[in-house]
């Protein structure tokens, strides 16, 4: 394995992308090509869990995907900036991808709560004149190929977590919000998206991950969406592992990065 950190600089700012990479060896195969995660933790746009960034790279390396986690800037920058860094870290992982090991047309962002309204944003607006205008490069560069969305924040409607939008737009709030109600933004160019929620989260309402996919499917983008009837918000692996104070173990939702393991298998 190796394991590495390294800056992020956009707009003068640092976000720190931590790689966690499987090697290749020859007794196997010293040419293998594996998928990527990009990994963006939660945290209401005010800070980053550590629940959610490396106990999911580890499991994504067991699963045979190298890893990487962006903590990106949060409160008091405000969008686009992590999107911004975001999109900086794909082109990253994809302009590295052959002495990384990466099968660059198998990128896939990663987001939980805050974090997958980021890994959303990128979704539905890598082709657009924002990220055109301020990226440097093709806009396939910083292309995601696939989306993981865990209990994400996405609708500024009926079923907002309105500290997440309050945090990113700031003062912009009142003007952007529907803007960034990513449900409204989901177009053809959007990537296949493996989703999940459960039914009792009272912090991000599940409906949240419903109303995306609901628009993926008017698009005819292809998705998974899986639903689980117990569980609060925020429950990351929903094993001992990543549990805060005996809450988040969740045997039912715990087999979530199987379920998305075989969605790649199926469809990259």
């Amino acid at each position: 394995m190796i394991y590495k950190t390294r800056e992020v600089r956009v707009n003068n700012q640092t976000a720190i992308l931590t790689s966690y990479l499987i090697s290749n060896t020859a007794e196997i195969d010293i040419n293998r090509k594996r998928p990527a995660v990009i990994i963006c933790p939660g945290g209401g746009y005010e800070f980053t869990s550590d629940r959610e960034a490396e106990p999911i790279a580890l499991k994504m390396m067991n699963m045979g995907f190298h890893a990487f986690v962006l903590h990106y800037n949060v409160k008091p920058h405000v969008y686009p900036q992590a999107l911004l860094e975001l999109a900086t870290a794909v082109q990253i992982v994809r302009e590295n991808h052959q002495v990384w090991g990466i099968d660059p047309s198998k990128i896939i962002v990663a987001g939980f709560s805050a974090g997958g309204h980021l890994a959303a944003s990128l979704g539905v607006f890598w082709q657009g004149s924002l990220l055109v205008e301020k990226m440097k490069g093709e806009k396939e560069s910083w292309q995601p190929n696939g989306l993981l969305l865990a209990y994400p924040v996405i609708s500024s409607g009926e079923f907002i977590h309105e500290g997440s939008f309050k945090a990113l737009l700031a003062e912009n709030y009142p003007q952007m919000k529907d803007e960034l109600s990513l449900e409204m933004q989901v177009n053809a160019d959007t990537p296949p998206t493996f989703l999940w929620h459960t039914f009792e989260d009272d912090v991000v309402p599940m409906e949240n991950s419903m109303l995306f996919a609901s628009h993926l499917r008017r698009n005819e983008i292809p998705f998974e969406l899986h639903l689980f009837p117990k569980g609060g918000h925020g429950l990351s692996l929903a094993t001992a592992e990543t549990s805060r104070d005996f809450y988040g173990i969740n045997e039912q939702v715990a087999v979530w990065p199987e379920l998305f393991e075989r969605w790649v298998q199926n469809n990259f």
